[in-house]
């Protein structure tokens, strides 16, 4: 009998088998970086502003008031410099200050009397100086930092037309289960496939390429053996598979795992919910996440394993656990580590009712999983590790 890891343990090694096969950075146009995650540091091309840059409409003029007006600065023009005291140029939001401008005034704070601008500059400058967000080469954000649209609209800004990320993890799901409906209200000995449809959305979500959803999958080893085959010929690099984790006379992943010659990274975790949740990497590279069938037993297996394992193959740092301060007591599970699944009310975590392996209510009505350590309980007012449905959610 295989002993199970410790969760914390579980964690840190499938983190480590996905930093491992993570693949290599590809240059992704702005357009379609969002969601990806940066493979290299992000350091501006240039100086931010790359020039002087009036920050309100009026006048930038050169010495004491009043000013001669000489011409215009729009944004987008090349400016001339100001040789002379005495002398101003109307200037708009946005255009380039020129070089000897000593004040820049605003236009609602001036006055012009036949060609000539008299006006009190403010205190502190109207305009940006060259390099006064950044300078040129300085780095803004470190390689593993998510790609959002503020990251992009900062790349543009720097000057960049794409950037250097890891590529979006392809996914595929197979449903394992001979009692399994795809349709249609459950009855007469068959049960509704609840993760069929929720797994891919849930893995899109958590940045997977999903390229192929297969269920349910005939409970024979036979089945799950082209099964696998077939999402290794998709291209996939990521493998979720549901049900046949354990080792009852229709669970056929560890024989058909066997057969295509694969090793466990994690086999069974001291955790409760769903212990009997694993990790194997294929011959080919490719890596198998087996999640037990039932669905919070599922989510359960996904928090503590995908969510690490996809940390490491998008080359981001394995994520850190937020804490909370629980609302009210939760039991341990003896010599395992249980996850409790919480939601948020009063600033406090408070355990959520239909919480059975088999149930879904529970879980669509909280934010993640309190963790409770082995050989604890959690105890109303205390510190809590939280474990967010996903990763960087807490709604």
């Amino acid at each position: 009998m295989t002993l199970p890891i410790a969760w914390a343990a579980a964690r840190e090694a499938v983190f480590a088998a996905g930093t491992a096969a993570a693949p290599g950075p590809v240059a992704v146009p702005l357009a379609e970086a969002d969601g990806l995650t940066l493979a290299a540091p992000l350091a501006t091309l240039t100086d931010l502003p790359a020039f002087p840059t009036s920050s309100v409409d009026g006048w930038a003029a050169r010495g004491p008031a009043p000013w001669r007006i000489i011409g215009r600065v729009l944004a987008g023009d090349t400016a001339e410099p100001l040789a002379e005291d005495g002398t101003c140029v109307e200037i708009a939001t946005g255009g380039m200050v020129p070089e000897g401008t000593t004040a820049v005034v605003r236009v609602e704070e001036s006055t012009v009397t036949g060609g000539a601008v008299t006006g009190e500059p403010r205190k502190l400058p109207d305009w940006r100086r060259q390099g006064e967000e950044a300078t040129a080469g300085e780095q803004l954000l470190p390689a593993g930092t998510t790609v959002t649209p503020g990251v992009i609209g900062l790349a543009a800004s720097c000057g960049y037309d794409s950037l250097v990320c890891r590529p979006s993890p392809r996914a595929a799901l197979l449903v394992f289960g001979d009692e399994l409906l795809t349709a249609g209200t459950p009855g007469a000995g068959r049960v509704r496939d609840a993760l069929g449809p929720a797994l891919p959305a849930w893995l899109r979500r958590a940045g997977c390429d999903v390229v192929q959803v297969r269920g349910p999958v005939a409970d024979t080893l036979e089945d799950h053996v082209a099964a696998l085959r077939g999402a290794i010929d998709s291209g996939a690099r990521l493998i979720c598979t549901t049900g046949g984790t354990m080792h009852g006379p229709v669970d056929h992943l560890h024989p058909a795992l066997a057969e295509l010659g694969a090793r466990y990274i994690v086999n069974t975790v001291a955790v409760r919910p769903g212990f009997p949740m694993l990790v194997a990497q294929l011959p080919g590279g490719q890596l198998v996440a087996g999640l037990p069938g039932n669905p919070q037993s599922t989510f359960v297996a996904l928090v503590s394993l995908v969510l690490p394992l996809l940390a490491g193959l998008t080359g981001r740092s394995l994520p850190q656990l937020p804490t909370v301060t629980l609302g009210a007591d939760v039991p341990g599970r003896g010599d395992f580590t249980h996850l409790a699944l919480v939601t948020l009310a009063d600033g406090r975590a408070h355990p959520v009712a239909h919480v059975g392996s088999s149930m879904l209510r529970g879980l669509a009505n909280s934010v993640g999983f309190a963790v409770i350590p082995p050989g604890t309980e959690g105890r109303a007012g205390t510190v809590a590790q939280l474990v967010p449905l996903l990763d960087g959610e807490l709604s």
